[in-house]
This record gives structure tokens, C-alpha cells and sequence, in this order.
């Protein structure tokens, strides 16, 4: 049964025949699982769930809330606004109204057939559009929660579920897109990616944590696509005696404040990964935080327990876990992962002499490590892919790869197993389906979360300000430098990394700052991440830069790097050379925002019409602006913090145990300065801003971040106990970001008052 007549899909008529048609095309646990989650939602209908509950057990689902008010799609060719049916409106996200489902897709696996079903559900259910994710999954936007079970069940028929695709859980196990073909890899991770995957779904053991728990594997120390230093669990595959084995690494992490996951041992036996790895979960699950959400992930239990008791305490309880036949038994099924060619090998590419043609393959085909086969990127703008493209792409793959498809962490897709003679053919193949873009894996493939489209917790325009960077640099193309090419570049809508900008050369989170009395998109510019040897070095944030001030902001800097880096320097090398004080100095006549009544433009957001906040305040004599004591001490705040980032990476050991005073000090500075609305004359003594400010702006809740809640303020709380003193040069590096942060709430919230001024003098 196939259908475009939404409401139609909504009737118990079409949700019985997929319930009949698919009955025992599901494996037994999964569709008593669908089958319970179905219930639920009757149960929901007629109030016998409380909403708490039900929203944990669809998360659990992979049914994520979306927003609606800012609803764009990239289509490849601008930003555009997403038409909301009427008869999906309602108050309850997700509930009278369409939400987004995530869907796992275990080491980006995909088949044809998946594809086929893939196009079917985005046209039927959704708007058209399949989104893939920065962890491999899939995403669909705009999918009424009733249509979940059917979508369910014909996902489970091709071997697709999304059960713990969000939630409290161990989300999608990651791993490398090339593994098994990549000609720098120890071996195939795939298989193991798979039995962590199966073994850890819905296992006892992992079902009682305070926050979600991500997995990656590796075959490559040196690359990038795995990721491993940035999950609560990462695996790279080592040989070790002639045995297979993994070295182990725990409790890394981007989010607000990034974490590098630590090495618990440098080789684990391929029979010992699952059964450590449920360790490792049980000792997450019993004595990670549970109520404080912000403290809640691995990393954090490791800093507060300390390494060496946490990998004591893990390694206690291996010993004594009971034994389970799955630890091992996957291994001898390893060869069924084996891909075969569907062509002959072809010959060695050589430069054709079309510029055009040979551009693509120099960015998105690479040589896989057995001869004469290529692997072929497909890049996706923003990683959305239209129902008829993936339809095509599906026919495409039959053609010439059969079922060796997988998803991309930078939102794209890649063809693997294409003969060398099939390379052409692939090529005009793909320009026919508007899938030929060059620059995958460079500087042109601009990554990007949902950001204000879809997501609640969106600040700035991330999308927006993305599809406009890759147009702005796919008109330089080839001829961009060679080492700019090289570059990356991504983008989150707020804080949560959820792009990965912490690990880009030149990464961008949403923020916002009040100007004149408007609030303006603004975005944290950070620089000198590392996406190489598996997400290796975090960048630090070096000021805020106006939203549309960022394009010009990017060529400023890759023009500075390309006419002052030495021969043969990375750009995160430059970075630290030239220092960030003097690169944000040849920025400054950028960062400035103009005045409203002259240039309109800076306060609206990219792929918007409408202004992002309409206020009016503070025209002062002589048309000037008012500037108030709370716009003083937030910019004393960001002068002191950004002066801590610069004693943290120049004065070596002093600079370290300075940098965590100056940070701390620019907390106090940024409570100060939202103080001075109210007490002008307060004093910068730490004691009492502390008390004043919990008083004013914690125990009121004004402060509150509208959905982080208090983990700011809690930053800040945590802060004032150890005053940035005693702290090591890890603890410190942490200290900065969280100082960072809450520097930037202290922005926001006045910002938010701002903007609360009128309605309250009205009441008044």
C-alpha cells in the first residue's frame, strides 16, 4: 500500500494492513516492542500516561519534538521555508503535532532495498527529505507520532530499528564508512561495530543511565571518520602478536564542555570488547549522576570519581559479570560481513583533462586498499537527500555496487566497491540526479545540525548560515588554495557541538548578543579544532562574530592563513603560532555591528525574512546609543575570558594556574555586570555578587536558560568553590569552556530582558 494523502495514513484501516502485511517480517522483540509503543499511544490518548513518562518512552523510539515556528529546508539551491500542513497544528509538540524520527543505522550500513523504503517513508510520512546525521543515522522531520508504528514496522522489515535511537541509551554505534576498504586500517571493524550494536540494544545493563551513551570504532588511528576521542566509548583496531584487538578508550565527549576519551587499555582482545563494554555501562548506570542532566554523562562520573578508581572499578566489575555465549560467538560469523565486488577491478584513474569532471574525482573518489576499486562520496547539501534522489541513488547502487552503501559523519553518503572503469559512468549518473557536487571531505562540504529549522534548542541559524558559506565557496571551486581546501568548516545553532565545531579548523556555535537594544544572531567563532587522528584537539572559542558578518569573516581568515603560513603548515599549527589575539585583531572591523536604522540586514538571520527580534530601546542625545553598566561588565567578562584563553596557550605552567583565575573572574564580572541593573554600586568582592546573584537571578529562574535550565548558573556555582585555583591543565582547559558558557548565558538573559521590558512597564 502506497499513498500521498497524509490523512489518509493517519486511519486504523492503514495502520492494521502494515501490522498484518508485516507480522512476521519483524524479528520477535522488536515488534513486541513496536507493538507496546503503539499501545502506549492509545493509552496517551485517553490520558492514562502521564506526559513525562510517554516522552521518555518515544525518545526511546527514536520520536524527537521539533519546532515549528522557523520551519527551512536546504534544497541544494537556497533556504526555504517548509509549508505546515493546518491540520498538524497543535500545542504539544509531537503530540498534535509532527515531531522528527531518528533512525539507526549501525555503522551507516545501508542496502538498495533500505534506500527504496528510505525514499517511500520521506514521501509518504515526511516532506520529502531524508537527513542524514553527524552520528550516521537517518533522520525524518514532520512525522505525526500515530504513523510511528508502521513506519516501525516497515523499518524492522528490512532490518531497521529506532529503538534507542534517542533516549537514556546507548545510541548508533558508529564506525569508520570506508572500514573494509581502507587502505590504512588494522582490519575490518564492521563486525564488531554490529555485535556491540545487537549486544547492547535493549540490554538490562544498559537501560538505567542519567544521559545518553555514544559508541564509535575505528580502524584507523590516524583518520578521522571514526571519531573515537570524542564518544563515551571508542574502539580503533589494533594487531597485537599476530591476535585482533582494540585499543580502548572511555569518556570522551563534546557537548557544552568537550571531553578527550581517555585510554583504558591499548589492547582489549576482540572475545573481551562486549563483556567490557557492559561493564563499563553498569558502572555508568549505578553510579553516574542521575538528576543533575548537565552532569550526567560518562566523562563527568570519570572526573568526579578520577581516572584510576573508575578503571578499578570497571575492571572489579568484569570480574565478576556472569558469562554470557554472546561475547564470543559473533566472532566466528565475521566473515559473513565480507563485501564482494559486483564488477572487475578497473584500471588505475589518470586527469581526463575535464576540469570539472577531474575536480570531483580529485575530491570524492579515493582509492580503497584493494586494487583497481574506489570508493565515491556523494555529497549532500547539509546531508538532505530528496525521496526521488535516493529512489535513483538506489538504482544506482544496484547498477554498479550492489549493497555497499553507507552513510557519512559529515551528512554524506558513499558508494563503495566502484570498479575504476565504472568511475565516469558513476559521475554522469550522479550529475543527472544533482548529486555531483565536488569538495566532499574539504572546506566546500560545509557541515550542519538542524539549528533554529527544527530544532528547540536552536539559537542562531546554523542551516542558513551554512547553505550560504558553501555557495559563497563553491563560486571559487578549484580555485580555492590548495590548503584552504584542506580546511573544514562546521556549524551547530547552539552550544551543543551537535556539528562536531569543536573538532573543525573553523567552527561556529549559535549565540546572541543585545545591540542598541535589539538582539542580534551572533556565532562563537572557535578555531584550530583537529578532525584528524579521530577527532584529536578541540578548539577554543576566540568572540563572538554577527551572523552575517561570518562569510566575510572566513575569507578574512583563510586569506591571512594562506599569506602567512609557512611552507607546508596545518592550519591548527598556524593557529597557534600567530596566536589568537592578533587574528581576532585583523577581524575587529568586521565584528561590529551597524547601527539598525543603517543596515537592517545584520538583524535578520540567514534564511529568514523576519527580523530576529523586534526591540526598541536606549536612543540616547545626539543620536548615539545608550550604553548601560550591564553592557560594561559583559564586555569586561569577554575581555577577561579571552585574555584566559591566551595566558592558557602562550605563559606555559603560570599561564595555566593564571588562565583558571582569570576565568573564574570573568564569571564574577559577567553576575556583576547583570547585577548592575538593579545594583549599580555593587561591588566585584566574589562573596557577595555570589549571594546577590543567586537571590536575584538563580532562586527567580531568570537566569535559566529557557532549555539548559540551571546548568549555567550551576557552572558558575561550581566556580566560586575552587575559584579557578588549584586545577590542573586539563581541569583548567574544561574550566574555560564552562566559563565560557556562562559568560554567553549572561548575554542571553539580557537579552531576554530586553526584550521583556515593554510587556512588564505595560502591566506596570
Amino acid at each position: 500500500m502506497t499513498t500521498t494523502n497524509k490523512q489518509e495514513l493517519y486511519t486504523s484501516d492503514a495502520a492494521k494492513y502494515w501490522k498484518e502485511a508485516l507480522s512476521d517480517k519483524l524479528p520477535a522483540e522488536w515488534r513486541v516492542n513496536v507493538d507496546e509503543f503503539e499501545s502506549d499511544i492509545a493509552l496517551k490518548k485517553r490520558g492514562k500516561i502521564e506526559h513525562k513518562l510517554f516522552a521518555e518512552t518515544r525518545l526511546r523510539m527514536g520520536a524527537y519534538g521539533q519546532r515549528y515556528d522557523n520551519g527551512k529546508r536546504y534544497d541544494g539551491k537556497e533556504v526555504r521555508r517548509v509549508p505546515f500542513p493546518e491540520e498538524f497544528k497543535g500545542p504539544d509538540t509531537y503530540w498534535d503535532a509532527p515531531g522528527m524520527e531518528r533512525i539507526k543505522l549501525p555503522w551507516g550500513g545501508l542496502t538498495a532495498d533500505q534506500m527504496d523504503l528510505f525514499a517511500d517513508l520521506a514521501e509518504e510520512y515526511s516532506d520529502g527529505i531524508c537527513h542524514i546525521t553527524t552520528r550516521q543515522a537517518i533522520q525524518l522531520h514532520y512525522i505525526h507520532i500515530e504513523n510511528c508504528p508502521s513506519m516501525f514496522r516497515r523499518l524492522g522489515a528490512l532490518n531497521i530499528t529506532t529503538r534507542e535511537a534517542c533516549g537514556n541509551a546507548v545510541r548508533n554505534v558508529s564506525a569508520d564508512p570506508r572500514a573494509g576498504v581502507n587502505p590504512d586500517e588494522a582490519f575490518d571493524v564492521t563486525p564488531y561495530a554490529q555485535a556491540l550494536f545487537e549486544f547492547l540494544l535493549g540490554h538490562p545493563d544498559a537501560q538505567d543511565f542519567g544521559r545518553k551513551f555514544k559508541i564509535a570504532l575505528s580502524g584507523d588511528e590516524a583518520g578521522a571518520s571514526g571519531l573515537v576521542n570524542i564518544h563515551d566509548l571508542g574502539l580503533i583496531a589494533t594487531i597485537k602478536d599476530g591476535k585482533r584487538g582494540f585499543k580502548y578508550y572511555v569518556g570522551g565527549g563534546l557537548g557544552a564542555v568537550p571531553y578527550a576519551a581517555k585510554l583504558f587499555s591499548d589492547f582489549v582482545p576482540e572475545e573481551e570488547i562486549l563483556p567490557l563494554a557492559q561493564a563499563v555501562c553498569r558502572i555508568y548506570g549505578r553510579f553516574g549522576e542521575k538528576k543533575k542532566r548537565h552532569r550526567a554523562r560518562i566523562k563527568f562520573l570519570i572526573a568526579d570519581m578520577g581516572w584510576e578508581k573508575f578503571r578499578e572499578t570497571v575492571i572489579a566489575e568484569r570480574a565478576i559479570l556472569p558469562h554470557d555465549d554472546r561475547w564470543s560467538s559473533y566472532i566466528k560469523d565475521i566473515g559473513k560481513f565480507e563485501e564482494k565486488p559486483l564488477k572487475p577491478a578497473g584500471k588505475k584513474l589518470a586527469p581526463t583533462g575535464d576540469q570539472e569532471y577531474d575536480f570531483w574525482v580529485s575530491t570524492n573518489v579515493s582509492a580503497q586498499k584493494q586494487e583497481g576499486y574506489s570508493a565515491v562520496i556523494v555529497t549532500l547539501p547539509l546531508g538532505d537527500i530528496t525521496s526521488n534522489q535516493m529512489r535513483a541513488l538506489a538504482d544506482v547502487a544496484r547498477k554498479y555496487v550492489k549493497d555497499t552503501v553507507r552513510t557519512v559523519v559529515e551528512q554524506n553518503l558513499i558508494l563503495r566497491w566502484v570498479s575504476n572503469d565504472d568511475i565516469p559512468a558513476v559521475y554522469r549518473e550522479l550529475k543527472k540526479l544533482g548529486l555531483a557536487l565536488p569538495g566532499a571531505e574539504s572546506i566546500l562540504d560545509v557541515t550542519a545540525c538542524p539549528g533554529t529549522d527544527t530544532c528547540k534548542l536552536g539559537v542562531s541559524s546554523s542551516r542558513g548560515l551554512a547553505g550560504e558559506l558553501r555557495a559563497r565557496l563553491y563560486k571559487k571551486g578549484p580555485e580555492l588554495h590548495e590548503a584552504v581546501r584542506a580546511l573544514r568548516i562546521k556549524v551547530s545553532g547552539c552550544f551543543n557541538s551537535c556539528s562536531h565545531h569543536h573538532i573543525a579548523d573553523i567552527g561556529f556555535y549559535g549565540i546572541s548578543r543585545n545591540v542598541g537594544g535589539y538582539v542580534v544572531p551572533h556565532f562563537q567563532l572557535m578555531l584550530g579544532g583537529q578532525f584528524e587522528n579521530n577527532g584529536g584537539a578541540f578548539g577554543i572559542g576566540t568572540g563572538g562574530v554577527p551572523s552575517k558578518a561570518v562569510p566575510a569573516v572566513v575569507e578574512r581568515l583563510t586569506e591571512q592563513f594562506v599569506a602567512q603560513r609557512n611552507d607546508g603548515e596545518k592550519f591548527r599549527d598556524w593557529v597557534e603560532r600567530t596566536g589568537k589575539a592578533t587574528i581576532m585583531q585583523g577581524l575587529q572591523d568586521l565584528l561590529e555591528v551597524p547601527a539598525y536604522e543603517s543596515d537592517k540586514s545584520y538583524y535578520v538571520d540567514w534564511g529568514d525574512v523576519r527580523e530576529y527580534s523586534v526591540k526598541d530601546k536606549g536612543i540616547g542625545e545626539c543620536a548615539g546609543e545608550v550604553v548601560t553598566l550591564t553592557d560594561f561588565g559583559l564586555k569586561a567578562a569577554d575581555r577577561e575570558l579571552f585574555d584566559a584563553q591566551l595566558k592558557f596557550e602562550k605563559d606555559g605552567p603560570a599561564g595555566v594556574a593564571a588562565a583558571g583565575t582569570m576565568a573564574y573572574r570573568a564569571m564574577v564580572l559577567a553576575a556583576q555586570g547583570l547585577l548592575k541593573e538593579k545594583h549599580p554600586y555593587i561591588s566585584e568582592e566574589p562573596e557577595l555578587v555570589m549571594e546577590t546573584f543567586t537571590k536575584d537571578f538563580h532562586d527567580t529562574g531568570i537566569f535559566h536558560d529557557p532549555f539548559a535550565g540551571p546548568k549555567f548558573y550551576q557552572y558558575y556555582q561550581q566556580a566560586h568553590a575552587h575559584k579557578g585555583a588549584g586545577l590542573d591543565k586539563e581541569k583548567v582547559q574544561h574550566f574555560l569552556h564552562e566559563a565560557q558558557l556562562f559568560v554567553e548565558a549572561a548575554h542571553s538573559c539580557y537579552a531576554r530582558a530586553s526584550l521583556a521590558e515593554p510587556a512588564e512597564k505595560a502591566e506596570g
